[in-house]
């Protein structure tokens, strides 16, 4: 059984280097296209809803404490309350994608979606006035978009995968399958959630705070 679970640990952090990888070569897109084009992404970062930006961000650094405590009750043989922390961490897995669903909206009703011309312009300019920083064009503000949908969309994706890993996890612990003897599958979808909830840690920062300032000349 421990060199079972040390194979899974294994299997699981092998994984997540790949992972770190992908999601690196994005972060490294962002970093070169941001240095190129500063003011056209301080103009697109703006237009952000940081409020709903920083409750998402408190919402996953709790669901990792509760998370955390699946795995400890699990550990300790505290069946009732491993369901509970499983419970919780669902409920605010979905609750940080219905977040990011109500911005996804916003951004559609705004026209702030690559590609959506109108009249030959990436945005509508009659339903919010977008306000562009002196050296920054609409075409590359468009770009922020881009790799804004990507990399927030990309991290949806594994939120949706990680809930689905979770909910078979709540499905197996109403079943008593999970133990202090064997408890290496809530151990090691603990690690991809931390994972996932890191991600966005780096994130936010990247995508609603930095550039910020120069909108009022900082």
């Amino acid at each position: 059984m421990e060199q079972q679970r040390a194979a899974g640990t294994i299997g699981m952090w092998v994984f997540l280097v790949t992972e770190i990888m992908f999601f690196g070569g994005m972060f490294l897109a962002y970093t070169l296209y941001r240095n190129a084009y500063p003011a056209a992404f301080a103009s697109a970062s703006n237009h952000l809803d940081i409020t709903l930006g920083a409750v998402n961000t408190a919402v996953l650094i709790f669901s990792s404490f509760t998370m955390a405590m699946a795995v400890y009750c699990t550990q300790v043989g505290k069946r009732q309350m491993q369901i509970l922390s499983l419970i919780l961490t669902i409920i605010l897995g979905l609750t940080f994608l219905g977040i990011k669903t109500v911005e996804y909206s916003d951004k559609y009703r705004d026209s702030l979606i690559p590609g959506k011309l109108i009249p030959g312009r990436p945005f509508n300019p009659d339903l919010h006035t977008f306000h562009l920083l002196p050296g920054a064009s609409i075409r590359n503000v468009e770009m922020f978009y881009w790799i804004y949908f990507a990399m927030t969309g990309m991290h949806a994706l594994h939120m949706i995968i990680g809930v689905g890993l979770l909910t078979v996890l709540l499905i197996g612990s109403v079943r008593r399958r999970y133990s202090p003897e064997y408890y290496n599958p809530v151990e090691i979808t603990g690690l991809y959630w931390h994972f996932v909830d890191i991600v966005w840690i780096f994130l936010f920062p990247l995508l609603y705070l930095l550039g910020r300032h120069l909108e009022h000349g900082g």
